[in-house]
């Protein structure tokens, strides 16, 4: 296992409203490393995307993009889900693959873009999750696979459709991913962050976690209003004192 293995292994104990908090969400937080503004940039996903397989847990990968649309018959054949497949098979492990769909308003919630043999494909060379902001399908088969679904919605079938560009910045339910940003995972939604910072994210998350873990048993126990706010004196969250 190498140390980068080792660090994914550790960031998969982690919730990902964790390594928000660490990432941007409280600027004037010690702990947390300030990456971007937290309410003007685009850097987690809005309530438009639903976690399929909450029992899986935190995941954790580097990113590879993906446009997905209507043929287009000036272009359409250029590109296939075989560049989708070899740009994650070019890409450092593990990989999430980040699909922003476009489709005409009226198609936007019938494209069940991705289904059980495309996923198997891409788990074959290192894929560990899918990130869209339209719907897929095949959830039930996928589901056996533990493999991560990230999507818009679910739906049955879909038309023809083509690979627009690979390996491109995209932006899949109000967050902006570049290829190779470290996508981070579950339940609450997914955030991004440069893997030149994935040891610090963690340190910190932990340092967060241990304080947050020592403040909610004195909380758990307070029984005043007295009581709670000297639970929290001195907390990550508290304010600095002038």
């Amino acid at each position: 296992m190498t140390a980068m293995d080792e660090l994914f292994a550790e960031l998969r104990k982690i919730d990902t409203p964790t390594i928000t908090n660490v990432v941007a969400t409280y600027p004037k937080n010690p702990l947390c490393l300030g990456l971007y503004n937290p309410w003007t940039e685009n850097w987690y996903t809005d309530t438009s995307i639903r976690c399929m397989y909450p029992e899986l847990g935190p995941t954790i990968g580097y990113a590879v993009t993906c446009v997905y649309g209507m043929p287009d018959p000036n272009y359409s054949g250029r590109l296939s889900l075989r560049d989708v497949i070899d740009a994650l098979d070019a890409m450092k492990k593990p990989t999430v693959l980040v699909i922003q769909q476009k489709w005409p308003d009226h198609l936007m919630k019938k494209a069940g873009l991705a289904g059980e043999m495309m996923i198997s494909q891409m788990m074959a060379v290192g894929c560990v999750g899918l990130l869209s902001n339209g719907p897929s399908r095949d959830v039930d088969a996928i589901r056996k696979l533990k493999f991560q679904y990230m999507l818009g919605g679910v739906t049955a079938g879909h038309g023809e459709q083509a690979v627009q560009a690979v390996n491109v910045p995209v932006s899949v339910g109000g967050m902006d991913v570049a290829p190779g940003d470290l996508i981070h995972m579950d339940e609450n939604g997914a955030v991004k962050f440069p893997v030149q910072h994935a040891e610090a994210v963690l340190k910190n998350a932990q340092a967060m976690l241990a304080d947050e873990a020592g403040r909610l048993e004195k909380i758990r126990k307070a029984r005043t209003a007295a009581e709670v706010h000297a639970a929290n004196a001195g907390g990550a969250y508290s304010p600095k004192k002038p």
